[in-house]
């Protein structure tokens, strides 16, 4: 898959998201090690805590379809902007840092950077005991 069909995902995601209080529509589209493609779109809540992103919507549709291994990650905004700190965390638990991350403007517009380009230092499951 392209990065341009990725984007595109992203962006049909993105018209879906409900952002009421901040009006800041946010699309993902994560491609799956097996090629799939699981969207996710900001959902929000007036108790903004409850509130959820695009990025971690994508990560646990793939996660509760059995994907672990993911090839790359669009993300599309009114800005182009990367995904937030809590996102990256997430991100972080099931891919390394050369995943590719492409975040696009509603042009189709985008720039591509790995998560390790801009997280270098997640915490990682390596700080704490694992148990089976």
């Amino acid at each position: 898959m392209s990065p341009e069909e990725l984007v595109a995902a992203a962006l049909e995601a993105r018209s879906w998201a409900y952002s009421p209080y901040s009006g800041y529509a946010t699309g993902a589209a994560v491609l799956g090690d097996t090629g799939r493609v699981y969207t996710g779109c900001n959902v929000e809540n007036i108790s903004y805590g409850l509130s959820m992103c695009a990025e971690r919507a994508a990560a646990f549709a793939a996660v509760c379809a059995g994907e672990r291994v993911w090839q790359a990650l669009a993300v599309a905004t009114a800005d182009g902007s990367p995904p937030c700190g809590a996102c990256r965390q997430v991100l972080a638990e099931f891919a390394g840092p050369d995943l590719p991350i492409y975040m696009a403007k509603p042009d189709g517009t985008y720039r591509c950077l790995t998560l390790g380009g801009f997280f270098p230092h997640p915490f990682s499951s390596s700080s704490v005991k694992r148990r089976a």
